[in-house]
């Protein structure tokens, strides 16, 4: 009897242990928008335009106060988030051209190669500029190098930015929707002398340019570049957040069941800023006001895919942005004359393009239901340090040679009791030779003499130095506003000197013992 009860306890055990899973690994979501300021939003304290979808993401997670990107500029932060190194440290990071190749070589060590390598499903949807191709785009074959070469199984791209050539959709390895009779054409001078543009066909526009951005017409609106061809597969304006959504949604529902990184790369609020007509007109900040209420519908649309799915609790979602704000960015849609009081880098200084605070302090939130405890953090975490902090939560070894200025944050990003972020962080301009130095509450700008800033992005400027160097204590002065740079010789002195070992030392990431 003793020896039939233990045979029957062994097979229940042995039973229970099969039906028993694993624990899942997370599903990773990452939403960037696109010229996002810190003060844009209403849970940083915007209130000419309401964001109730990240609102609330933000009132079930932690809201960071000092979240950044790590240029001030679009392709260099994409390109630092999925390779884990300052951009400074790649070849022609800079923004890339219509017809750029890809700037990200096949086999190189990326966030979404380490979590491919831990079993997750990966895609890119969105815009990408980073170049495709090499030595440049095939438009009319296959579009290779991209993202499939890097780490992603699935991509369906806005290949460039919605304000430059051409306006089509990428699905992984080629234009989506291209008819071979209508081949698309992408150059850098006009196809022929009539090609119509937006300096002689001005009158014609629907959005009028203020400067640049007049070259080839497209849904009655002038861009950077030019092209010709592929009718079919041109998009309107106006339906690039709804597009990107169903894509969305149909490819989180085709793999709910197993490990995702979503990387979600809205073209809002870039400009051109043209959203659907039922956005249109929902603020008193023109067109930049209504993409801010497009972009925080497609969070909740996201949002509300995800949690409809039973995920809720098995998703991790950061909300960020690649950039700080920017006005009039080269269209006239009345950024300037109806902000108002509207700060659209809170009470920083700066914005796009530049090292002053609102050029890489921006909205920054994590969610995981169950697991983050909702809340405020003053930790300094940065997109760069996505890799090196999703490879630790995934199990996924950093080789030595990669990822080389990506910390991991983790216990910040989720939170925890004795979370810790980075100690400094290098902010990059739109000229490389233009950075800055934030070491706790401190903060050194390297300029050039002839350095100004080139957007009108504030409605109370801070002074612009005078010297290529300029101190900070943003403990007393977080908008920029009085240098402290002879006030403190032997700070400065140390800052130089830690930002010339960051230069020449070639990576941040201390290598692994």
């Amino acid at each position: 009897m003793n020896r039939l009860l233990l045979t029957l306890l062994a097979t229940t055990a042995c039973l229970t242990g099969a039906e028993e899973k694993p624990p899942r690994q997370p599903n990773i979501v990452v939403i960037m928008a696109d010229d996002l300021g810190y003060g844009d939003l209403s849970c940083y304290g915007a209130k000419a335009v309401q964001t109730p979808a990240i609102d609330r993401l933000a009132s079930e997670g932690i809201r960071f106060t000092s979240g950044y990107s790590s240029a001030s500029t679009c392709t260099p932060t994409r390109w630092s988030l999925f390779t884990g190194t300052y951009a400074i440290r790649g070849k022609d990071t800079g923004i890339a051209p219509p017809n750029g190749p890809a700037l990200i070589k096949p086999g190189t060590v990326t966030l979404p190669s380490l979590l491919k390598g831990a079993g997750y499903r990966t895609a890119v949807i969105g815009k990408w500029h980073l170049g495709l191709g090499d030595p440049a785009p095939d438009w009319n074959g296959e579009l290779k190098p991209g993202p499939l070469e890097i780490g992603f199984d699935h991509c369906f791209l806005l290949p460039t930015t919605n304000d430059r050539v051409p306006q089509v959709f990428v699905e992984n390895h080629r234009v989506k929707n291209l008819d071979p009779a209508d081949p698309l054409w992408v150059g850098n001078k006009k196809p022929s002398p009539d090609h119509p543009t937006g300096i002689t066909h001005r009158k014609d526009l629907k959005m009028d340019w203020s400067h640049g951005h007049n070259q080839t017409i497209h849904n009655g609106i002038s861009r950077i570049g030019f092209y010709t061809g592929g009718t079919a597969a041109r998009f309107r304006d106006e339906d690039l957040a709804d597009t990107f959504i169903a894509e969305t949604r149909r490819w989180i529902e085709s793999n709910k069941d197993q490990p995702f990184f979503l990387f979600f790369a809205s073209p809002d609020i870039h400009v051109p800023r043209v959203v659907h007509e039922r956005f249109q007109g929902k603020t008193s900040l023109g067109p930049r006001g209504d993409a801010i209420v497009q972009f925080d519908w497609t969070v909740g649309e996201i949002v509300k895919t995800i949690d409809s799915l039973g995920l809720r609790e098995d998703t991790i979602i950061v909300l960020c942005s690649d950039n700080g704000p920017v006005l009039d960015d080269g269209y006239k849609d009345d950024a300037v004359e109806k902000l108002g009081s509207h700060r659209p880098a809170g009470p920083f200084s700066g914005g796009k393009y530049g090292v002053f605070e609102g050029g890489t302090r921006t909205p920054f939130i994590t969610r995981w239901p169950g697991r983050i405890t909702p809340g405020t953090s003053d930790e300094i975490v940065c997109t760069i340090d996505f890799a090196a902090s999703f490879a630790a939560l995934t199990g996924q070894p950093l080789p030595d040679d990669a990822c080389l200025d990506s910390f991991n944050v983790l216990s910040a990003l989720l939170g925890e009791k004795d979370a810790k972020g980075r100690d400094h962080l290098l902010q990059q301009g739109n000229d490389d030779k233009v950075l800055a130095l934030r070491e706790g509450d401190w903060k050194l700008m390297r300029l050039q003499k002839t350095w100004k800033p080139t957007a009108t992005v504030s409605i109370d400027p801070a002074p612009v130095p005078t010297d290529v160097w300029a101190l900070y204590d943003l403990s007393a002065d977080p908008g920029e506003r009085k240098e402290v740079t002879s006030q403190h010789p032997d700070r400065v002195r140390e800052m130089r000197e830690k930002l010339e070992s960051i230069l020449s030392s070639g990576r941040t990431r201390p290598i692994a013992k």
